[in-house]
């Protein structure tokens, strides 16, 4: 497994589906949000749930940034936190993983 490409095409996605959840809604014109539920109200919670959506990736997007940091430094596989080895399964599923499991759950 090459870390490095992987590292890249995860930032590459998330960078992608940022920018979709970021372009500004279609057809936002006329709608109006009075005191009855409408769909006015629906595309506003909508839109906060796609807000919700961008941190969580903005968030993934800086791990993934750290974790070719720590690629290009020699430091990955070790935990940002304590210092200890990340498990090999661990980043195995998550490539961008910067914190061992005891530490991730802490977070």
């Amino acid at each position: 497994m090459d870390v490095a490409a992987t590292l890249k095409a995860k930032r590459t996605e998330l960078e992608a589906s940022m920018a979709r959840i970021s372009a500004p809604p279609g057809d936002a014109g006329g709608i109006s949000f009075g005191k009855r539920v409408g769909e006015g109200t629906s595309m506003a919670v909508d839109r906060l749930s796609l807000v919700a959506a961008h941190e969580r990736l903005q968030m993934m997007r800086a791990d993934v940034r750290r974790a070719e940091t720590k690629l290009a430094e020699g430091s990955y596989g070790t935990c940002d936190r304590c210092g200890a080895v990340i498990i090999a399964e661990r980043l195995e599923a998550l490539p961008w993983a910067t914190l061992c499991v005891p530490c991730a759950s802490q977070r």
